[in-house]
């Protein structure tokens, strides 16, 4: 095993409102993913620290891009969050290790800067019940 950096990333893929996977990872200038686990305190009087038990895991998912309104391209794919109630396969893949789970996005916010940019920051939550699992 060895130490890399974040440089290169192969895969960063959502489905549009159809359910087809589209690549965006050309989009994408950040993402940003979480993969918690619930913990439940089931500390006793008897004891002088906590004790605590792992419960349910979850995923949270965060992507910011620039935007792009070509065909299949991201504005293409998020531009229905708010009109669709479809669940989107979320992808992620650097260096052969693939993280990919089912998701709710839940906002498509742009953001026009003084300077002149326009880009994107669309939030997503676990929808399963699946573990996320790296494979």
């Amino acid at each position: 095993m060895a130490k890399e950096s974040g440089l290169g990333w192969t895969t960063c893929s959502v489905d549009d409102s159809a359910g087809s996977l589209r690549a965006l990872v050309n989009d994408v200038t950040g993402v940003s993913f979480a993969i918690p686990r619930a913990v439940q305190d089931v500390t006793g009087l008897d004891k002088s620290a906590i004790e605590r038990l792992l419960l349910l895991a979850d995923f949270s998912v965060t992507i910011d891009g620039v935007f792009n309104d070509g065909s299949n391209a991201s504005h293409d794919v998020f531009k229905t969050v708010a009109s669709a109630d479809v669940t989107r396969t979320v992808t992620l893949v650097i260096s052969g290790q693939t993280l990919s789970n089912e998701c709710l996005l839940t906002d498509y916010p742009l953001t026009r800067a003084s300077t002149g940019e326009l880009t994107y920051s669309v939030p997503g939550v676990l929808q399963s019940g699946t573990d996320p699992t790296w494979a």
